[in-house]
């Protein structure tokens, strides 16, 4: 079972149907036992940083989703879930979680923000996803990730800068965009975190 992390974020519904398109079975939980007992979790986002993380950290969930990150098994972080799998978030400013060493800025201000609609991923050679094309994804953000070990970098994408768009590290992958809202390639992308394994 994989467990979708239910702290008050929206499109858990919209997530929930794209991992269930993919074969696997979801669930929708707040519960941090079910999200220790799952198989694979995903932690979903939108919203601000640090409302997040203190919904996370009062609810028990945060501690649950650093264990099973931990223990090895897969964690998926979307949007505002995978700026939380870092540490320093300008946002808030607050501190995520620390699964991967780095710090969440904002967007220059001298771009329109939020980044909202379809940009282009470039997939990186030496990363699980090398084989992807340049794919279209649906972005809704105002930040993104610095990570501290560029190799983590599985895509990027420029607007007006050129930020990570999905690390992967291990077990621990995060896709800035929306893959639940990216249609048929966004699909693709869900089936191939579901069939992935180390």
């Amino acid at each position: 079972m994989i467990a979708i992390v239910d702290y008050g974020a929206g499109n858990l519904r919209s997530i929930q149907r794209a991992l269930e398109a993919a074969g696997a079975k979801a669930r929708i939980t707040g519960d941090p036992e079910e999200v220790i007992a799952a198989s694979r979790v995903v932690l979903p986002g939108v919203g601000n940083a640090a409302a997040a993380m203190t919904r996370l950290r009062e609810s028990g969930l945060a501690d649950a989703v650093v264990r099973t990150a931990n223990s090895g098994k897969p964690l998926l972080g979307v949007c505002l879930g995978m700026q939380l799998l870092y540490g320093a978030q300008e946002e808030g400013p607050t501190t995520g979680l620390g699964l991967l060493d780095g710090t969440v800025t904002a967007l220059p201000d001298t771009l329109k923000v939020p980044q909202m609609g379809w940009n282009k991923a470039a997939f990186q050679p030496g990363t699980p996803l090398e084989d992807v094309r340049p794919t279209y994804f649906y972005f809704v953000h105002s930040y993104f990730v610095n990570p501290a070990d560029r190799g983590e970098i599985a895509a990027v994408t420029d607007y007006g800068v050129r930020f990570p768009s999905i690390v992967a590290r291990e077990n621990i992958w995060g896709f800035q965009f929306h893959p639940e809202k990216s249609g048929r390639d966004g699909l693709r992308l869900v089936q191939s975190w579901v069939d992935w394994q180390q």
